[in-house]
C-alpha cells in the first residue's frame, strides 16, 4: 500500500547524480509555476479547503507552503554560492501554514512569488560551473552538510510531490 503523504515515493538522493539529471531536474523547478498556476486554475472557491488525505495540509496551504520553501531554498542557494559552507536557518514549516497569510484570497500572491523566484533560481543554476554544484550549506537539524546538486535534486522531487498532493486533494490522480 502507498503512503499517502508520498504518493510519488520518499526522497531518495541518487548516487550519482551528473549534468543530464541536472538539467532535468532544472526543467522541473522552471516548470513548476506553470503547472502550478494551471492546476490552480480551476479550483473553485470551496476547493481551497481541500486535502489529500485527512489531516493534510490544504491546497491553499500547499501552495503557499511551495512559495516559502522554494523561496528559502533559492536562498540558500544564494548562500552556500557567496560564502563557505553557511549554516543555514531551520524554520517550522507546520506553524507557517497556520499564519494568517496562508489564506486562500493570498494564493496568486505567492504563485507570483513562485514565478518569480523560479525564474531567477533557474537562471542562477543554468549558470552554475561544476565546482559550484559541490557547494553547500549546512543544515542544523539534518547535521550534515547538503550539496548544492543534492538541493536540486530533493527541490525537484519537493515540486512534483506536492503538485501530486494538489492533484489528488483535486480527484485528479
Amino acid at each position: 500500500m502507498t503512503d499517502s503523504r508520498y504518493p510519488i515515493g520518499k526522497f531518495e538522493a541518487a548516487t550519482n547524480f551528473d549534468a543530464e539529471k541536472r538539467t532535468t531536474s532544472i526543467e522541473v523547478i522552471r516548470d513548476f509555476p506553470q503547472i502550478l498556476q494551471e492546476l490552480l486554475a480551476e479550483v473553485s472557491d470551496t476547493d481551497w479547503v481541500r486535502t489529500y488525505r485527512p489531516g493534510s495540509w490544504n491546497i491553499a496551504q500547499l501552495a503557499h507552503h511551495c512559495a516559502d520553501s522554494n523561496m528559502n531554498c533559492f536562498i540558500r542557494f544564494k548562500l552556500a554560492l557567496t560564502e563557505a559552507e553557511p549554516t543555514i536557518k531551520p524554520y517550522d514549516e507546520n506553524a507557517w501554514v497556520w499564519q494568517k497569510d496562508y489564506s486562500r484570497e493570498l494564493v496568486q500572491a505567492s504563485l507570483d512569488i513562485s514565478r518569480g523566484v523560479h525564474a531567477r533560481w533557474t537562471s542562477l543554476m543554468k549558470s552554475m560551473t561544476e565546482e559550484e554544484w559541490t557547494r553547500g550549506f549546512y543544515h542544523p537539524e539534518q547535521s550534515k552538510t547538503i550539496k548544492l546538486a543534492e538541493a536540486l535534486e530533493y527541490y525537484s522531487w519537493h515540486c512534483r510531490h506536492h503538485l501530486k498532493h494538489i492533484e489528488i486533494a483535486l480527484g485528479k490522480d
